[in-house]
């Protein structure tokens, strides 16, 4: 009986403090909640959820809070575009600016056929380690892509991929969030507008005769396009030609003119 009762006892005191424990829970629940910004957590809803601050927040949660504090514009969304931003918008009781669409680019064209190579690398297929390799990689190029897709692992749409030995973007995937551009070692990938028509497919900021020792594609710095242009839109520095994207008329004079054919229709 002693027994029975101690036994009794025990589950009534283990069930008394589990009681204790679970009131004093609910009430400190109750008094610490934090409230949360009805029109934070409706932000959040619209946007896509990739977190991958393309906006430069910490990811969707960050980006759904500062818009609702007004600390970011209501269109700040790279993924979601102008559908989401227009909803957002209409979350927030304000009018949202048409944003421009945006594609990124790899100004590059040095593929396997039209690049010299001054060594074979053996090694990691990791474009961030070749910074510690000689010239910082094998191609005689030292602006040109590496070609081992640090880009492609990051990119979190599918929206890039290494071709013949150069890095390829889908602009019809490319949401513009940016991963690609900041793995980049040798900064080749850009974001231009969705609507341009011809851009410079090169980054060699080397002399012409040196250029073209290692890339039959290369940029030469001739002027040549910049003469051509009725608009004034195409400049070189550093040896280097550039295409300013609100000048150009996208007549592809520049193209046509361009001897190496450095500068390219975007498709």
């Amino acid at each position: 009986m002693e027994i029975v009762l101690g036994i009794l006892k025990a589950a009534g005191m283990v069930g008394g403090v589990g009681l204790f424990i679970g009131v004093f829970l609910g009430i400190a629940a109750i008094k610490f909640k934090v409230k949360t910004d009805e029109k934070e957590e409706a932000v959040l809803g619209l946007l896509p959820g990739n977190n991958c601050g393309g906006c430069g927040f910490a990811g969707c949660s960050g980006l759904a809070a500062a818009i609702a504090k007004g600390e970011a514009a209501v269109n700040a969304c790279p993924v979601g575009g102008q559908p989401v931003a227009d909803k957002i918008a209409a979350v927030m009781g304000v009018e949202t600016e048409s944003g421009i669409r945006k594609t990124a680019f790899v100004r590059c064209q040095g593929d396997c056929d039209k690049t010299t190579l001054d060594y074979e690398y053996t090694g990691i297929e990791d474009c961030r380690m070749l910074s510690f390799v000689p010239n910082g990689g094998a191609k005689t190029c030292n602006y040109g892509c590496l070609g081992f897709g640090s880009c492609v692992k990051v990119c979190p749409f599918d929206a890039i991929h290494v071709e013949n030995g150069v890095a390829v973007v889908d602009r019809e995937k490319c949401k513009a969030c940016g991963k690609c551009i900041e793995v980049c070692p040798k900064h080749l990938i850009e974001l231009i507008p969705y609507d341009s028509k011809y851009v410079v497919a090169c980054s060699s900021e080397d002399k012409g005769p040196v250029t073209m020792k290692g890339c039959t594609a290369g940029c030469i710095g001739c002027s040549l396009c910049v003469k051509a242009c009725p608009q004034g839109a195409v400049k070189v520095e550093a040896f280097h030609a550039a295409i300013d994207q609100e000048s150009c008329i996208g007549c592809g004079v520049c193209a046509e003119k361009c001897p190496k054919k450095a500068i390219v229709e975007v498709r």
